[in-house]
């Protein structure tokens, strides 16, 4: 009993001193406004894959076209892919606003892929022909200087590669509440990794990077047979060539997108994110994922233990105590830079969840198989 308490108070102090690095890494990360007199010179491609999102792309389309952005600037690339309703006639339908229309399946045919996300991505990058290349998911909605914080960042330091945060759009329920708080830890994990070079994190609903890096690693070329990590695979290659990789901590630059419907989808999104886990080569960020993982892991396992000895059980509340607190002190300035103080109410509530969820997509993102978009991948 004596080694198991004293590991569970090891993994429980380096948790927290995990917590306390992000929340100095948070911190450091230097929270940039729009300059009030910019005015943009870049020329942008903004690629869109999309797939069944007849539901959303219209509202993703026109968020775009709202833009505070010079329109000689811009270009808007939809890439369908293989969509079977009417996605594909609702962006035919912006064709007159400039926004261009383009089929996956006209391209590869009958070739199966497992890869479709990126093929589709490599299909409108290979069309843009501007010299930054900005990418969004078909169910994201960006705010109207979205574009000119990206470029204005651009200019300043001319960085390979812009990650920048996403947010979901959520008012109330069990589950889209959960999946706020935690894709917003996530956020606030990827801006302090990225200030205290802890690994790298970026997502795709919010990635900006210039046309010449993605020629010269050869786009997804050795990452394309992961149907995940279009955003951090990637990331991943643009850094072993010394690219200069950015964050943009900037709330006009916040995108927002759409939690999942139900729990099995919630449950495959993640799985889908953690099937990346065994492709890193990032020592740094494979270490703070294995404590995450076996901090999370314990707790089953002291309940079970606690079945013998209910010592494990008063262990196991005291571990949780300092896990919520630690958590909730991290989160704080994280949930007011995305105007989201309400959901600190149901923190403490949802904590049992939060383990169940790490510990069973962890396990199921490691086998690797999962459903996404009506496809079954790997």
């Amino acid at each position: 009993m004596t080694i198991v308490i004293a590991i569970c108070s090891a993994i429980t102090l380096a948790y927290v001193w995990l917590m306390i690095v992000y929340s100095k890494g948070w911190k450091k990360q230097h929270e940039v406004r729009l300059p009030e007199n910019f005015v943009p010179t870049t020329r942008i491609s903004v690629v869109v894959p999309a797939r069944n999102e007849q539901s959303n792309i219209g509202a993703c389309i026109d968020a775009i076209l709202s833009q505070v952005y010079p329109r000689e600037l811009l270009e808007v690339i939809v890439v369908d892919d293989h969509s079977t309703d009417d996605t594909a006639q609702i962006v035919s339908a912006y064709n007159t606003a400039g926004v261009r229309y383009l089929s996956l399946a006209e391209h590869i045919g009958d070739k199966q892929l497992n890869a479709y996300k990126k093929a589709a991505l490599s299909l409108g990058i290979q069309h843009a022909s501007n010299e930054l290349i900005v990418t969004t998911d078909a169910d994201c909605v960006a705010p109207n200087a979205w574009l000119k914080s990206i470029a204005a960042t651009y200019e300043q330091t001319k960085p390979d590669m812009i990650v920048a945060p996403v947010v979901f759009h959520a008012t109330g329920g069990l589950l889209p509440v959960f999946q706020l708080i935690d894709f917003m830890s996530m956020q606030g994990i990827t801006a302090a990794a990225h200030s205290m070079q802890m690994g790298r994190m970026s997502n795709g609903a919010n990635l900006t990077f210039t046309k010449k890096i993605f020629e010269q690693i050869n786009g997804y070329e050795g990452i394309d047979k992961l149907a995940s990590g279009d955003d951090y695979l990637l990331m991943n290659k643009i850094a072993e060539v010394k690219g200069n990789i950015v964050y943009l901590k900037s709330q006009q630059a916040i995108v927002t997108t759409l939690p999942q419907p139900t729990w099995q989808a919630f449950l495959q999104q993640r799985i889908r994110w953690a099937s990346k886990s065994g492709k890193y080569n990032d020592h740094r960020l494979t270490s703070v994922l294995m404590l995450v993982y076996l901090y999370n892991l314990a707790f089953p396992l002291l309940i079970v233990a606690g079945l013998f000895d209910t010592v494990y059980w008063i262990v196991a509340l005291a571990m949780l105590a300092v896990k919520a607190l630690a958590e909730y002190l991290y989160m704080r300035p994280v949930v007011r830079f995305f105007h989201k103080e309400w959901v600190q109410v149901y923190f403490p509530f949802l904590q049992p969840l939060h383990i169940a969820y790490i510990v069973a997509a962890g396990l199921m993102g490691f086998i690797g198989k999962y459903q996404w978009k009506d496809r079954q991948v790997q």
